[in-house]
C-alpha cells in the first residue's frame, strides 16, 4: 500500500534535442529560489556542461551550490550513481537526471522499475521535455529520438517561442498533441518557467493530468459539438455566418430518448455518418436527416448562410457539428425564433496523426479481473512491448477497495494499490503512448479483462 505521504525522492527526467535548452533549463533550475536542494545526474556525453561559474568546489563529485543545490556529475551507470547518492541522502531532497540530446528516455525512465532498491528509495516524478519550436521541425518527421522524446514527455516545455510566428507555433502544438495527448505544454522563450510546472508536478498521477484536460482520457471524434433539440413537425433552418474554414460538417440524427445508453448509441451512429462521403449543400438546400446523412455546409462570401430542414416526426434529435457553433456564430431557428438546445457536448475532435507515434485513452466502466488484466498487459508486452513507450493507468478491480494505480514504460510495468475509492465512480482509465497503436485491438482488450 502506497504511504499517504510520500518519503521516497523524486526524479525529474530533463531531455530534449541537441539545442533545446535543456542546459539554460537546467541552470536556471540551480539557480532559482525554490528552496530545494538538488542533486544532478549529467550524462556523461552531454553536448555541455553546467556553467563552471555556477559551482562551488567543482573537483567533487557531489558538492554545494550557491543557493543549496548539489550537484553530481555521472559517471558510470545510472544506477550505481543512484545508489552512491542516497547514501547522501541527507544532503539533497530532489534530484534532477540530464540526458543527451539524442537519447532516448526510456531507458532512463526504465531504470526506476527495475530495481527494488530504486524502488523504494526513488520515484519518477515526471520527464520533461524541451522542444525547440524553431528547428525541431527539421528533425521531428525522420528522427525516432525526436519522436520519442516527445512521446514519453509527461511536461512538454516549447522554447525559443521569439523566434517562431504566431501560426507556425499553434501548427507545432497540434503535432506535437497528436504524438502525445496526456503531456502539459507550456510556452517559453529562453527556457524560462515557473519551477511548479515542473517540480514537483506528479506527471506520473493520472488524476493530476485530468485536471489539466479533463478530455484527454477520451477517444478522438470527427466532430467537436453537439445538441439536443426537442422539434415538432415543421421546416427548420440552420443559420451561420463566416468561420475559419469555408464549410462545416454536420449530422442531424433523431434520438430515442435523453438516456445514456441512447446517447452511446447515437455517438456511434455518428462516427459512422461523418465517415461517408459528404454532401457538399450550397445556402438554401436541405439538409439531410439520419444516420448516413452527412452534409458539408459551403459558406457563401455574402455573409450569413442558412440552410434549411424539415422534421415529419416530432421528438428528439441530436445535431453533431464538425466545428464548435460559437466559431461560426452558428443557430437553429424555428417558427421565427432561436431554438436553444436542451443539452450540449464537446468532444476531442480528432485531427492527423503522426504516422506512427500517437495515443490512445480508454475509459471502461466495470470492475476488472485481474487475472485477466495481467494475462492481457504480459500478452500485449511480449508482442508490441518496444512500440508501447508509455502506459498509466487508475483501475477499478473487483474485490479491492482501493483503486489500483499502474504505469510503465516499454516491457517494464509497476501495480499498487492506492486511496480508497469511497464515494467516487469506480472505473477505469488507461493511457497508451506509442508506435503503431491498434485502438480498437486495444479497446477490445482492456474490455476482455472485465469481471464476468
Amino acid at each position: 500500500m502506497m504511504n499517504a505521504v510520500e518519503t521516497r525522492v523524486p526524479v525529474t527526467v530533463l531531455t530534449g534535442f541537441l539545442g533545446s535548452g535543456k542546459t539554460t533549463l537546467l541552470n536556471r533550475i540551480l539557480t532559482e529560489n525554490h528552496g530545494k536542494k538538488i542533486a544532478v545526474i549529467e550524462n556523461e556525453f552531454g553536448e555541455v556542461g553546467i556553467d563552471n561559474d555556477l559551482v562551488i568546489g567543482a573537483e567533487e563529485e557531489i558538492f554545494e551550490m550557491n543557493n543549496g543545490c548539489i550537484c553530481c556529475t555521472v559517471r558510470g551507470d545510472l544506477i550505481r550513481i543512484l545508489g552512491h547518492l542516497m547514501k547522501r541522502r541527507d544532503k539533497f531532497d530532489y534530484i534532477m537526471v540530464e540526458t543527451t540530446g539524442m537519447a532516448d528516455p526510456g531507458p532512463v525512465a526504465q531504470t526506476f522499475y527495475v530495481d527494488d532498491d530504486m524502488q523504494q528509495k526513488l520515484h519518477l516524478d515526471a520527464i520533461v521535455t524541451l522542444v525547440d519550436a524553431k528547428h525541431i521541425w527539421e528533425h521531428i518527421d525522420d528522427s525516432d529520438e525526436a519522436k520519442e522524446q516527445v512521446a514519453f514527455a509527461d511536461v512538454i516545455l516549447l522554447n525559443k517561442i521569439d523566434l517562431v510566428d504566431p501560426e507556425d507555433l499553434e501548427r507545432l502544438e497540434a503535432r506535437i498533441k497528436s504524438m502525445n495527448s496526456m503531456a502539459k505544454i507550456y510556452r517559453s522563450r529562453d527556457a524560462v518557467v515557473e519551477m511548479d510546472k515542473i517540480l514537483n508536478v506528479g506527471g506520473f498521477n493520472l488524476d493530476r493530468a485530468l485536471e489539466v484536460d479533463p478530455k484527454f482520457m477520451e477517444p478522438e471524434y470527427p466532430f467537436e459539438w453537439s445538441g439536443i433539440y426537442q422539434l415538432n413537425a415543421g421546416t427548420y433552418e440552420w443559420v451561420m455566418g463566416e468561420g475559419p474554414d469555408p464549410a462545416m460538417g454536420a449530422a442531424l440524427l433523431p434520438l430515442a430518448n435523453t438516456g445514456l445508453a441512447a446517447k452511446e448509441a447515437i455517438l456511434m451512429d455518428a462516427v459512422l455518418t461523418f465517415s461517408e462521403d459528404e454532401q457538399a449543400l450550397e445556402a438554401g438546400k436541405m439538409m439531410g436527416l439520419g444516420k448516413g446523412q452527412y452534409n458539408q455546409l459551403v459558406l457563401n462570401e455574402n455573409g450569413e448562410t442558412v440552410f434549411n430542414f424539415a422534421i415529419q416526426q416530432p421528438g428528439l434529435y441530436m445535431l453533431f457539428t464538425e466545428h464548435h457553433p460559437d466559431e461560426f456564430d452558428a443557430r437553429l431557428c424555428g417558427a421565427g425564433s432561436v431554438r436553444d438546445p436542451l443539452e450540449t457536448r464537446e468532444y476531442k475532435p480528432d485531427h492527423e496523426h503522426d504516422e506512427e507515434v500517437t495515443s490512445v485513452g480508454i475509459t471502461l466502466h466495470g470492475d476488472l479481473q485481474l487475472d485477466k488484466l495481467n494475462g492481457w498487459l504480459s500478452q500485449l508486452l511480449r508482442e508490441q512491448g518496444q512500440d508501447i513507450f508509455r502506459m498509466k493507468g487508475v483501475l477499478s478491480v473487483r474485490g479491492w477497495d482501493e483503486r489500483f494505480v499502474f504505469q510503465g514504460v516499454h516491457m517494464l510495468f509497476d501495480g499498487r494499490p492506492d486511496r480508497p475509492w469511497e464515494n467516487e465512480l469506480r472505473q477505469n482509465k488507461m493511457i497508451f503512448i506509442g508506435r503503431n497503436l491498434d485502438r480498437a485491438a486495444l479497446e477490445n482488450g482492456f474490455r476482455e479483462c472485465l469481471a464476468s
